[in-house]
């Protein structure tokens, strides 16, 4: 095959540091809008970014040659200095994040879960979306470590 070609959809969840609610409603959008420019910027393509108060969810395709792992790291540290520059001096993204893969059927259905996250969590904590998230994906965790 003389080219390469891909298709990699992924749904990535991550939070404040701590959970504290840094992310209000006035920040968001622009946090967002940030955030899906350092994604296009990166040669990636973002469908969908939203959350509430202390976390993200994006829906994002990957390039074929960027790693999940440089993404995240340009997201997180890109948008950690642009929410300081709008003095919110004191913000910080917890170290880790979760990343899952969606099939290209599932794709509408991730949008329309992201979208809904105002809603969502007002029936459904973090902790708990997040814990059912790994339980569904098959991923082994230690309570203890998952929270910093």
């Amino acid at each position: 095959m003389p080219q390469s070609l891909s298709l990699l959809l992924v749904h990535v969840v991550f939070s404040t540091k701590e959970r504290y609610p840094f992310l209000n409603e006035n920040v968001r959008e622009p946090l967002y809008a940030y955030m899906a420019a350092a994604v296009r910027n990166a040669g990636c393509e973002c469908y969908r970014i939203g959350g509430v108060a202390d976390h993200v969810h994006l829906a994002i395709r990957l390039s074929r040659t960027t790693s999940v792992s440089e993404l995240i790291e340009l997201l997180k540290t890109s948008s950690s200095k642009w929410l300081k520059e709008q003095s919110i001096k004191k913000f910080a993204w917890q170290r880790g994040y979760a990343v899952f893969s969606v099939g290209p059927d599932d794709r509408d259905a991730l949008l329309t879960y992201i979208d809904s996250q105002a809603e969502h969590h007002r029936k459904i904590s973090f902790q708990d979306e997040f814990r059912a998230f790994l339980t569904r994906y098959g991923i082994a965790f230690d309570e203890r470590y998952v929270w910093d």
